[in-house]
């Protein structure tokens, strides 16, 4: 496990949490984890539920093979049967009081345009708000960063895992 600030991140090879065809075996007792806020200009996930997990095939050294090849989120993003309901099971650990999937986007914390892990719950949460939000504007800025070899991937990894808000302030 590589440590990024004050969540730790985990490669999804090293996750037994979920299995490729459902989401979490193990999950949270309800409302015990809590977003930052509701906030979508501002919200961050529980760093105790979604610190963050990394996909092992994305690495500095094949970012051209991989995140920066176009279509390549989409080849690996998961489908919505696996992430709605996901999505159901996390809205009750987050203690969300309008339980209604239409207000939240199943997001992962470190984008898959970034290297984060496709499937693993600890990179998935539900997210308030609609896409595209706040968030997603950062995440392309610090991908066209990390592709033009502006930004390391590492580095824009801790800085979405750190505050997403602010991570752009890393771009030169």
């Amino acid at each position: 496990m590589a440590a990024l600030g004050a969540a730790v991140l985990v490669t999804a090879a090293a996750t037994s949490t979920a299995s490729a065809a459902s989401p979490a075996l193990d999950s949270f007792p309800p409302g015990y984890c809590h977003a930052s806020s509701l906030d979508p200009a501002t919200t961050r996930p529980d760093p105790n539920c979604t610190p963050g997990a990394l996909n092992p095939d994305v690495t500095q050294a094949t970012i051209h093979q991989t995140i920066c090849v176009g279509g390549y989120s989409g080849s690996i993003r998961p489908p919505s049967s696996y992430t709605t309901a996901l999505k159901k099971q996390q809205i009750i650990e987050y203690g969300y009081s309008d339980t209604s999937t239409s207000s939240y986007e199943e997001d992962h914390f470190i984008p898959l345009s970034l290297g984060g892990a496709p499937r693993d719950p600890l990179n998935l949460w539900p997210e308030p708000g609609s896409s595209p939000n706040p968030k997603d504007a950062i995440e392309y800025k610090l991908y066209k960063a990390v592709c033009a070899d502006q930004v390391t991937l590492a580095a824009a990894q801790h800085a979405i895992v750190t505050d997403w808000t602010t991570a752009d302030q890393i771009i030169p």
